[in-house]
């Protein structure tokens, strides 16, 4: 997803937000989904490393990228709630 896609999301929830469709997003939630996140992350690692097939390698290195993706979207979000 690209910065214009995630911008469009954040400004959506801003527009349910002010309409009472959704709550506030509180920076502990975020920081739940990182600790979360994080330790995929980790997992994925290890699965890699321990991965004897180059097709189950790269099928968790392509997981782990997303996991990669997730986290540093994450992090932006707590960074704006601050």
């Amino acid at each position: 997803m690209g910065l214009k896609k995630l911008a469009a999301k954040v400004e959506d929830y801003n527009e349910r937000l002010e309409s009472g469709k959704a709550s506030k997003i509180k920076p502990h939630h975020v920081e739940e989904v990182l600790h979360k996140l994080r330790a995929k992350e980790t997992e994925l690692e290890e699965e890699i490393a321990a991965a004897k097939s180059s097709d189950k390698k790269v099928r968790l290195e392509g997981k782990l990228e997303i996991a990669r993706t997730h986290i540093e979207r994450a992090e932006w979000l707590l960074k704006d709630l601050a």
